[in-house]
């Protein structure tokens, strides 16, 4: 058995009502009752019951995760820091995959308080705004991603078409004047093609430059690599892929034609997964402050699960860098080894 209240008390030499006020963050605590209070929770190793703080305040220190594609490095690498946020504050995730399936969105959505869940943070693909406002459940909800923005819930994403416009500036900015977009997609209802599509063409507009769009059913590497393919036959010499994975197989089909990057062609991407870092060359790319985005998604969803629902929905951006690599900048002997923002 783990040290008590009471035995951090006696110890203190203070009341059980004092440690549990120190424990619990209270300000009106004297810095010397403080010092000592903390002291004995230091010695003893005291470890709060936070099962039995949640059931006094009605809740299962449980919240849920639900993402289309676990094996998506993105949402991966999202997930871990998202768990890392929410340990912070005592929680527990569990993580759904819905597959970007309208159907699954909606069972994730209904069996949240089956399940018990404090609160929900939903990247949705298929369900839209109107039926997100017209749902009965309050459990508290955070939204990720592109899909839905001005909806009927919290959402935290970068802010897609600056960080394109970005990237499309930098590939001007090295004198690139054929550059080819890929990622554009018939049927985007997921929300990611859309404005990293008008951030392109805002950038090529500014700068009176053509456009070539080259469309994908989805952002996976052999879509990227098929893609790319048949934008050879236009002579582009500069690509900007809407993710990662579409320029890693995009940089594949380029190397295989026995052209080079960037001498010939030079690639970005977006997201900024593990993958890049270490391809050949290295992959330049927008990179989403994934820590600060996930502790922008549990804050808005503590705030929520607390009862501060007197506020509308917010809209929050996160930050985003350009980390500018070998696949757009070349090996520099100086520098080859590192990352530029």
């Amino acid at each position: 058995m783990g040290a008590s209240l009471r035995d951090v008390a006696r110890l203190a030499g203070v009341s059980v009502k004092t440690v549990s006020n120190v424990v619990n963050g209270y300000a009106h605590v004297s810095p010397a009752t403080r010092a000592k209070v903390e002291h004995a929770l230091s010695q003893l190793d005291y470890r709060p019951n936070l099962s039995a703080r949640n059931l006094r305040q009605g809740r299962t220190g449980v919240i849920a995760l639900a993402l289309p594609e676990l094996d998506a490095p993105y949402f991966a690498e999202l997930s871990r820091f998202i768990i890392d946020a929410a340990a912070e504050v005592g929680w527990l995730v569990i993580i759904e995959q819905t597959g970007g399936s309208l159907d699954r969105e909606r069972q994730v959505l209904d069996g949240v308080r089956r399940h018990r869940v404090d609160g929900l943070i939903l990247s949705p693909i298929a369900i839209g705004a109107d039926e997100l406002a017209a749902r009965t459940d309050d459990t508290a909800l955070v939204l990720l991603g592109e899909r839905i923005h001005g909806g009927p819930a919290d959402h935290v994403a970068v802010d897609n078409v600056r960080a394109a416009r970005d990237v499309t500036d930098h590939l001007i900015g090295l004198g690139r004047g054929r550059i080819a977009a890929l990622g554009a997609q018939d049927n985007s209802i997921s929300g990611t093609a859309p404005p990293r599509l008008a951030g392109y063409r805002e950038s090529l507009a500014a700068h009176a430059l053509p456009e070539t769009v080259a469309k994908v059913e989805r952002y996976r590497r052999a879509e990227g690599a098929a893609a790319m393919a048949a934008l050879l036959e236009a002579r582009p010499d500069a690509v900007f892929c809407f993710n990662d994975l579409l320029a890693l197989g995009a940089m594949r089909t380029i190397l295989a034609a026995g052209l080079r990057i960037p001498q010939d062609i030079a690639v970005a991407g977006f997201d900024d997964i593990e993958d890049g870092r270490f391809s050949t060359p290295t992959l330049t790319t927008v990179a989403p402050d994934k820590a600060q985005l996930a502790g922008i998604a549990v804050d808005l969803l503590k705030q929520r699960i607390e009862g501060r629902t007197d506020r509308p929905p917010r809209e929050v951006h996160a930050a985003y860098r350009l980390m500018t690599r070998e696949s757009t900048r070349g090996v520099r002997p100086r520098d080859a080894a590192g990352d530029r923002a």
